[in-house]
């Protein structure tokens, strides 16, 4: 793959608890600079995002992160405010003790409500793929198509594990060519983030997207020495 075509399946990304301002800043010159796809950051920082980017690296806010345990109401409300202040993408985390519990109604009315509260943001749906079965995972994907939603994402990052081809390629077969599929959570260098989209990923959740276009680009260097 060219790697000016990978830097566009990859949502540059820093979301750990202690991110700075500056860190944010730096993240978003990066973007612009590799052209990703989107930068990923907690909704504060989304008006920061929207003053640092421009061009088509669109603007990813996650919410009810990284439990996915607030109410539908909270995740709705910090969906409306992400978007007002102009996250033109929503990653959010599903409920996933309804859904151990058996409340498919309720986990997918969650979904459903916060895509409408997204109106034009693209929704993508966290499974948080490590705490779910193989049968919870299908279910979750199928409520997503039937929601309205846009992607299903594997991982938040801060689960006991991440991505897997495993999981990217049961999520593709179930979505089929209906939803995008995001493999996010420990996708650290070139190798994974190639094996990701032969399972059927289409984006890339990473913080390292940097390293990974720069090894691309290397490799496509050399190809052409």
């Amino acid at each position: 793959m060219e790697y000016r075509q990978l830097a566009r399946c990859i949502d540059h990304t820093v979301l750990k608890a202690d991110a700075l301002p500056a860190d944010i800043s730096k993240l978003c010159e990066e973007a612009v600079k590799y052209n990703f796809a989107a930068v990923c950051v907690n909704s504060c920082y989304v008006p920061l995002v929207k003053q640092s980017v421009h061009g088509d690296v669109g603007i990813a806010s996650v919410v009810g992160f990284p439990l996915g345990a607030a109410s539908t109401y909270a995740k709705c409300e910090e969906t409306r405010e992400a978007v007002r202040q102009g996250a033109t993408e929503i990653d959010m985390v599903i409920n996933i003790g309804w859904l151990k519990a058996g409340l498919i109604q309720a986990v997918e009315e969650d979904i459903r409500r916060v895509v409408d509260a997204a109106d034009k943001a693209l929704v993508k749906v966290i499974l948080e793929a490590a705490l779910l079965s193989d049968k919870e995972k299908t279910r979750v994907c199928e409520m997503a198509v039937a929601a309205g939603a846009a992607f299903v994402k594997t991982s938040t990052g801060f689960g006991p594990a991440g991505a897997t081809v495993e999981d990217v390629a049961l999520m593709r077969r179930v979505v089929g060519d209906k939803l995008g599929v995001k493999a996010s959570g420990g996708v650290r260098n070139l190798t994974l983030a190639l094996a990701m989209l032969s399972a059927g990923a289409n984006r890339i959740g990473t913080s390292s997207g940097v390293s990974i276009v720069e090894e691309c680009k290397s490799g496509h260097a050399a190809s052409q020495g």
